[in-house]
Order: structure tokens, then C-alpha cells, then sequence
């Protein structure tokens, strides 16, 4: 099935990756002591994926669709998490150990299995871009097809790892599911972090994903 898929400022159509894994947990941020998935994977961590395979601070992702080519199946896992967190300065720094021993908690996660997206996005070019928009859209489709990534990209959590190759002619699940306000996009330059979110729908397997999302609620 084509896609009206929103073009790019040039006029281009956006760049598609295939991803895939074993399993996949993308947390909801309002659940603070279990962890509950996602039925399906989220812009931001969508963001996280390209940004793992190519990034560059003269340009920004923004993700408009995401096909859901597998069906959403979910299992339960007991996860060993710490409650000692260092701040973003003393890990830098190296300046205090991380006790995760004495403060490790077991927590239960619902989480996905067996699952596979197509992603659509646009590269987006800041004020220092010194290249066109074709040149990062090439380097990008060359990266996709080498299997080159500057991290292993992963669906989440760190544990799940993410698989990616050029996408192909697989037809999406036809599902159709109206799944509530979802994460859109976290903004960690402030404290602390932000969240913005979008009423998101699955429409024929296919969520179609807002140019912004909306602040909550008293934010």
C-alpha cells in the first residue's frame, strides 16, 4: 500500500528503515514503578534508532509514520533495576561509584515480542548544515545498507537489541486501533525533562505521527 506521506522542505519523499527484534519495551513515563509497554514503538524511540545509525548535529529527525508490520503480542519479564542514579555531571565526571548492589530492586515489565516497524522520517537541517539535504539523505541509505551504525540501535531498553536493513515490500498488519495519548518527543535540556504527547491512532497498521506534539496538562 503507497502512503501520502508528508515531503520534505525540498519537496523529498522521507527516507524508510526496516527494524526489527526479539523484543521491545517502550515505557509509558507516567508509570513510575512498573514498567508498561507501549503497544508500539514510539517517535522518540524511533528518533533513538536513526540517531544510532546516523547522526549529525547540522541536522534533526522527525519522524512522520511508523508501520507496524508484525502483530502486537506481549509477554512479562522480572527486570533487575537499580535506584541509585548518578547525575548527569558526576557520570561524566567519574566523580561517585554507582552502588548497584546495595540498591538493585526486581520490577516486572510488560514488554513486546517479536516485532518489526517500517520508519519514516524526514532530516530536518539546522542553521549549521554546510551540506544539501540529498547529500545527508544518501549517506544515510549508504549507512542502511552497509549495516552501519555509530551504536547498536535497540527498541527501548538497552537489553533489546535492534536489527535494521533497507526496508521492503512487506505490507503493514492491518490493524486499526485508536491506543490513546502517546510520548512523542522528551526535551532533556530542561529540568526536569519534558514530555510532549499526541492522541495516537493505528490506522491499517500505519501510525501516522504529528509535526509536534502538545505539551501535558499544567506543564
Amino acid at each position: 500500500m503507497r502512503h501520502n506521506w508528508p515531503r520534505s522542505a525540498s519537496g523529498a519523499p522521507p527516507l524508510a528503515v526496516q527494524v526489527w527484534g526479539d523484543a521491545a519495551l517502550f515505557t509509558r513515563p507516567e508509570l513510575k514503578v512498573e514498567r508498561v509497554t507501549y503497544p508500539v514503538m514510539t517517535p522518540s524511540a524511533a528518533v533513538g534508532v536513526l540517531e544510532s545509525i546516523y547522526w549529525k548535529p547540522q541536522f534533526r529527525w522527525r519522524v512522520v509514520g511508523i508501520e507496524v508490520l508484525s502483530e502486537i503480542k506481549q509477554f512479562t519479564q522480572r527486570r533487575n533495576e537499580t535506584t541509585d542514579i548518578a547525575s548527569l555531571a558526576d557520570a561524566a565526571s567519574g566523580r561517585r561509584r554507582l552502588d548497584t548492589v546495595a540498591n538493585r530492586v526486581q520490577r516486572n515489565a510488560i514488554c513486546l515480542r517479536d516485532v518489526a516497524y517500517r520508519i519514516h522520517a524526514h532530516t530536518e537541517l539546522g542553521e549549521t548544515a554546510d551540506k544539501p539535504e540529498a547529500a545527508y539523505r544518501d549517506q544515510f541509505r549508504r549507512r542502511v545498507t552497509r549495516g552501519s551504525c555509530f551504536s547498536q540501535p535497540y527498541l527501548g531498553v538497552r537489553e533489546f537489541t535492534a536489527f535494521f536493513g533497507d526496508p521492503d515490500d512487506r505490507l503493514a498488519w492491518p490493524h486499526t486501533e485508536k491506543l490513546g495519548l502517546m510520548l512523542h518527543s522528551v526535551d532533556h535540556s530542561t529540568t526536569p525533562p519534558s514530555f510532549t504527547w499526541f492522541h495516537a491512532e493505528l490506522d491499517v497498521g500505519v501510525l501516522h505521527v504529528p509535526e509536534r506534539g502538545i505539551p501535558a496538562e499544567g506543564a
